[in-house]
């Protein structure tokens, strides 16, 4: 990327100051990196929390709502096998066996608990250790690095890399990953963990700026998570809780499907935004990169060709391995990796729950294959060495997970987001104003409630059985409630601190730029967020107001 004067090129972490947006983004950062150290910004975070819940629960506030409540199901199946399998629900008022649902619709009443009390202090103190045990992220951070540690090691993301640069266009290098970050939502968490990393390097290795390959990525994978051409598995949860909340007002049920005209359309045209603020926006405000190490541009020089093109048969051949294995236990009638109790494959499924580990699986035995065909790993002492390398290199990250997973649990723990959140749906609820200016604001609700509210399912178990029964009395289909839902879910997620992987996101930007923070990210993340907001909301209200099926036999009006 070339620029015309000394004032327009950044070095290594170089930023443009000529225009509005520019400098209104570089405050962002200067802003955001002088908030503490984010392990020192969360316990200040808890002592906000506890003295705000103190405050608010002294004033005895308290909401009352229909909430979407999970049964737990699989705890009274291993009862039940446990017990001989003597246990059959009954009605009891037909006195006939009945089928346990997934979700329950119950009144309940929220009041804010107050942390600084004898119960709150109880819980901070006998929970901090179940609190991080409880944290999943840790685990899933661990699992799906120790394969990536260990191909990484061995040299095949770099490989990987090189090759994608070479079989991809300069111009569709971006495209290429951010609607791959947009496809990963299948795979749950291994886009952030996995693709934002290699974007950066693809970036680096092509010229461009590697903090720009983070962040397109990052929007791919966070910004447009709530849509995808797949079935995801986010897709079977909030159409089952849509599904218990259409049954209690006597609705027809969704099909899982009932987006996904709108979620294809919406996957591409994100996409397409994405890559113009990475173009337009992102890339001229970073400028020119420049390595801080001069002798790491010579490093590709020392590439053997040839053991390289024999690690990737390698590991090319390993992939099959791994992939026929992978087939043999999960398409079969019966497979392990099968429901049970349905065959389903697709859904909340072994198979689903198993794609962090299969991939990390596969990420650790071609990087172990390649190693050997590369000969750049010896022995299995090597291979244990990168992946105890790889979590070395995450220490600071576990400590900020350690107080993050605090805050979470205290945070939930007072209330304070569910009253929140409910009290924002009655406010929507009394609004008198026509089905499409209603569906946006709720949109734009459902937006900044993601700030404290992160994650597509809880927000929609606790919207669904409000919203559903008020948008129908509007004659608006229950699809189109879920398709406004995706909206407004999604965009956030770049920019909220309670994004439990905000942090890593961090720590990849640490590489390139040494003084990188947490306003670093959010200064390049808010473009994102607010051109794809932008460009949702009005791709929403045209698909609404054409009349155009949200999904195989899906109207827009009931």
């Amino acid at each position: 990327m070339s620029s015309d004067g000394a004032s327009s090129e950044a070095k290594a972490s170089g930023t443009i100051r000529g225009n509005e947006s520019g400098r209104f983004l570089n405050s962002i950062e200067r802003l955001g990196n002088r908030i503490p150290n984010p392990t020192i910004m969360f316990v200040y975070l808890i002592a906000l929390v506890a003295v705000l819940s103190a405050i608010l629960s002294w004033a005895n506030v308290k909401v009352s709502d229909k909430v979407m409540t999970p049964v737990p199901t699989q705890q009274l199946q291993h009862l039940n096998d446990a017990l001989g399998g003597t246990l059959v629900p009954f009605d009891t008022a037909t006195g006939m066996p009945v089928t346990l649902p997934d979700y329950t619709v119950s009144e309940q009443t929220f009041a804010v608990k107050n942390l600084l009390s004898g119960d709150g202090l109880q819980v901070f103190f006998s929970s901090f250790v179940d609190n991080f045990a409880a944290f999943s992220v840790v685990a899933v951070v661990l699992v799906a690095m120790a394969g990536v540690g260990v191909a990484e090691h061995a040299g095949l993301m770099a490989a990987l890399i090189r090759k994608i640069v070479k079989v991809a266009p300069r111009w569709s290098l971006a495209f290429i990953l951010i609607f791959v970050g947009v496809l990963s939502s299948v795979a749950s968490d291994a886009g952030y963990l996995i693709l934002i990393p290699l974007s950066a390097a693809a970036f680096l290795s092509v010229g461009r700026h590697p903090l720009a390959g983070m962040a397109a990525a990052f929007a791919g994978v966070g910004a447009i998570f709530g849509v995808n051409i797949l079935i995801t598995p986010s897709d079977s949860m909030i159409t089952e809780i849509t599904n218990e909340a259409l049954g209690n007002i006597g609705a027809a049920p969704l099909s899982v499907t009932a987006n996904f005209y709108f979620s294809i359309v919406s996957s591409i045209v994100l996409t397409l935004v994405a890559v113009l603020v990475t173009v337009k926006i992102v890339e001229p405000r970073l400028g020119k990169y420049e390595l801080a190490d001069p002798l790491a541009a010579n490093a590709e020089e020392e590439v053997d060709a040839n053991a390289e093109a024999r690690g990737l048969k390698f590991a090319l051949w390993a992939l099959v391995a791994v992939v026929v294995g992978v087939l043999a236990i999960s398409l079969p009638p019966g497979a392990p990796l099968r429901d049970t109790a349905t065959g389903e494959l697709i859904g909340a499924t072994p198979f689903m729950a198993s794609l962090i580990f299969i991939i990390s699986l596969a990420f650790l035995i071609c990087g172990i294959f390649y190693g050997l065909g590369a000969k750049t790993l010896r022995g299995g002492d090597e291979v244990v060495g990168a992946i105890a390398k790889t979590f070395g290199s995450l220490g600071g990250l576990l400590i900020m997970f350690l107080m993050i997973s605090q805050f979470i649990a205290l945070f939930n723990w007072t209330n304070l987001p569910t009253v929140a959140a409910v009290e924002a749906a009655h406010l929507l609820e009394r609004a008198s104003i026509p089905a499409v200016l209603l569906l946006i604001a709720f949109v734009l609700v459902i937006f900044v409630l993601d700030i404290i509210l992160p994650g597509l399912v809880p927000k929609w178990a606790i919207f669904a059985p409000i919203f559903l029964p008020i948008f129908a009395s509007l004659n608006v289909a229950p699809q189109t409630l879920l398709a406004a839902y995706r909206v407004g879910d999604s965009p956030m997620n770049v920019l909220t601190p309670l994004m439990v992987y905000m942090p890593f996101i961090v720590t990849i930007a640490q590489r390139y730029k040494k003084d990188a923070g947490i306003g670093t990210v959010i200064a390049l993340m808010v473009p994102y967020t607010m051109w794809i907001l932008i460009a949702w909301v009005v791709l929403f209200a045209a698909w609404f107001l054409l009349g155009i099926p949200w999904g195989p036999g899906a109207p827009v009006n009931m």
